[in-house]
């Protein structure tokens, strides 16, 4: 059961064409507690309120008369003041060809339809941790080095606001497995966070070059990827990765999935 109380002072813009499914979630938002939810129909009107003011969260259809929640968050993420603003997508849509690019744009839940107030609110704190202050790492953070590997830079953006939020400061970034690789023969790191589908070379490739190739061929790869092809999972994981975590991800998963890995 929601707890009343349990969002008191979030503020909510939901952006929703339809006024019948605008009023549904409206009135979800106002049950699990949000102070405040303003609704808008557009991704235009969405940016100029943004722009405005910025509310605790973004809840937001797929489909929009404009564009997309895709594009609304993309427009987000490439924009100083509103990259690093909670994102919420609400959608029907299963195919990962439609899924994927919002995933990558950074955000930080898609909520499928149809849900209920319990799952709406689980959806809302896990957004909402990511502006909250982390129990850091049961680990020695000030020295642990990251390589964090991810074609998009909002993904890389989003994943290294986590990870700082987690007490991690030395992160070195890569674009792709082979400008890892590069960085890899010349640098010691500790921990190795990458996407599985990117271009020049692969998740999967780079985790096997760790693996047989690397003079850091120990180190821990987390995999925090989109992929949903069970099949191909698996190769990764005989490949040898250490753990595999989902996008959109919880900040308290990777935390857990990190603290796992540098243990074993």
């Amino acid at each position: 059961m929601v707890q009343v109380a349990s969002f008191a002072g979030v503020s909510v813009y939901l952006v929703e064409p339809s006024a019948t499914q605008a009023r549904l979630v409206e009135q979800m938002l106002q049950r699990a507690g949000a102070s405040r939810v303003d609704v808008f129909a557009s991704q235009e009107a969405t940016l100029a309120a943004l722009r405005e003011a910025r509310p605790t969260v973004v809840v937001s259809s797929l489909y929009l008369p404009d564009g997309t929640g895709t594009a609304l968050v993309a427009a987000m993420r490439a924009e100083e003041g509103l990259e690093t603003v909670p994102f919420v997508l609400i959608s029907s849509e299963t195919r990962p060809q439609v899924l994927d690019p919002v995933r990558q744009s950074g955000a930080c839940c898609i909520l499928e339809k149809p849900f209920d107030d319990e799952r709406l609110a689980r959806a809302l704190r896990a957004v909402l941790s990511f502006d909250s202050h982390h129990e850091v790492l049961s680990l020695d953070v000030e020295t642990l080095r990251v390589l964090l590997v991810d074609d998009s830079p909002m993904a890389r953006r989003h994943i290294r606001r986590m990870l700082e939020s987690l007490g991690i400061e030395r992160i070195l970034e890569a674009e792709n497995g082979r400008e890892a690789i590069g960085l890899l023969a010349e640098t010691m790191v500790d921990l190795v966070v990458t996407d599985y589908n990117m271009p020049e070379m692969d998740g999967k490739a780079l985790t096997e070059y760790i693996r047989t190739q690397s003079w850091q061929n120990a180190v821990p790869v987390l995999m925090v990827t989109s992929e949903q092809d069970q099949g191909r999972l698996a190769a990764v994981e005989r490949a040898g990765v250490s753990a595999v975590c989902d996008k959109p991800f919880e900040p308290a998963t990777v935390r857990r999935l990190i603290e796992q890995v540098m243990a074993a």
